[in-house]
């Protein structure tokens, strides 16, 4: 007995050594005495008290960025931020937790929408226009998928600093609804219905309209994000999800589908959303103003993609050594098929690991592992989906869109590691 003590006044001695020399920690339960321990009483509350609704420890404060301007330009005279970012840099895995979702919400607070009195109306050029409730909604055929939805605005800038100015306007969640398609098929889309156009219940009625090959193809209807129903800032309860396109085209507040025959051409679309400059790639989810007379050029599907997450700009290392690089990837045209991640400015590549599953039109996490020798380095990665579609530098960026007013800022995001750990921004 005497030596099985003292074999455990080891292990418990030896224990504490390898805490302290690890971390300069000390023993588990040290400073319980004084509340501190493990197990100690939050302020105001008791281990283990019940909660309606589950909060995060006190101890985790990550929060969205509100913001009022996206590089010089003033999102609609917002003094109070109504537009928000998602905390990239500070999340893990590849969904987006629904309340760190970012928000574009164009001068609008949510409407309070009361989902017993909510409507959807689908109408035009279809055999039986119809209206549906919510509950009429969820009793039809479902599907749930991991999407991303990203805005136009998500582009990296010489004058912004840190990963979540540049990038922090995507998500990715886990979406529930009804297929249109099933809805389309309900009323019955005429010949010569080729477009359609969906409208929000804000104030300002923001509308978009897609091609009908895409809306029959794989857009939802969605009432659930994340396994609960859609935030009100996402479009509480139902909007559209269009998987790969722009995020204008996901309709919040959805309450209006019309079949049509051409594009309407909104308010949003004439003042933010096309240009007078044709684009080099048309088909069903492209088109140039050719199509569209006095339009613009539409640009919808979103190029392959990727962003170095650590380490990222205003971030530091500690020191010389092992770290693993890691990173998200996404592509509006299907999946990615490969990262390849580069310390030396793109001269020389090698591929990172990418965490699976690997799903279609969603976020994928890559990372790679990193001995930084203390010196200056140019840390850059790039992205080829299944359609072999390269993520352009730069240099390329216009060739690849085919106009210099290119719709997705997808080019190749460099950070540049000074020799005291220092990250900066090098575009």
């Amino acid at each position: 007995m005497a030596a099985r003590r003292a074999s455990r006044r080891h292990f418990i001695k030896e224990g504490a050594m390898f805490a302290g020399g690890l971390a300069g920690g000390v023993a588990i339960g040290a400073n319980s005495a004084s509340g501190q321990g493990l197990g100690a009483p939050r302020p105001g509350g008791v281990v283990g008290h019940p909660m309606a609704y589950g909060e995060r420890s006190r101890f985790v404060q990550t929060v969205r960025t509100p913001m009022t301007m996206i590089g010089h330009i003033d999102l609609h005279g917002n003094p109070d931020g109504l537009d928000a970012r998602t905390p990239l840099s500070e999340l893990t895995g590849t969904i987006t937790p629904s309340a760190l979702h970012y928000v574009s919400s164009h001068g609008n607070n949510p409407p309070d929408i009361d989902p017993r009195e909510h409507r959807l109306m689908v109408y035009g050029m279809v055999d039986r226009p119809l209206v549906f409730t919510m509950e009429e909604l969820t009793r039809l055929p479902s599907v749930t998928r991991t999407h991303f939805i990203e805005c136009i605005a998500n582009s990296p800038r010489p004058e912004e600093k840190t990963l979540d100015e540049m990038h922090g306007m995507i998500a990715c969640s886990e979406w529930t609804g009804v297929p249109l398609s099933v809805l389309l098929d309900e009323v019955g889309v005429k010949d010569g219905a080729g477009w359609v156009l969906s409208e929000g219940a804000e104030a300002t009625k923001l509308g978009a309209s897609m091609p009908i090959g895409k809306a029959m193809d794989d857009v939802l209807v969605a009432y659930a994000q994340n396994g609960e129903p859609i935030r009100p800032h996402q479009g509480f309860p139902l909007r559209l999800v269009v998987p790969g396109f722009q995020g204008k085209y996901h309709v919040k507040w959805l309450q209006r589908i019309k079949l049509v025959d051409r594009p309407y051409i909104t308010y949003w679309e004439k003042h933010s959303y096309t240009t007078r400059q044709s684009a080099r790639r048309t088909g069903p989810n492209r088109m140039s103003n050719s199509h569209v007379a006095g339009a613009g050029a539409y640009f919808m599907e979103q190029g392959p993609k990727s962003v170095i997450t650590f380490p990222s700009g205003e971030q530091r290392l500690p020191g010389r050594g092992y770290y693993t690089l890691t990173g998200l990837a996404w592509s509006g045209s299907g999946t990615v098929r490969r990262v390849e991640v580069s310390a030396d400015g793109g001269r020389t590549w090698t591929d990172a690991k990418l965490q699976e599953p690997l799903q279609r039109i969603a976020l994928t996490r890559f990372t790679l592992p990193w001995t930084w020798n203390g010196e200056e380095a140019l840390l850059m990665s790039r992205c080829t989906d299944d359609q072999d579609q390269v993520q352009p530098t730069a240099d390329a960026f216009p060739a690849f869109w085919g106009t210099s007013g290119a719709p997705h800022g997808n080019q190749i995001q460099p950070w540049r590691v000074a020799s005291d750990g220092t990250v900066h921004n090098a575009v």
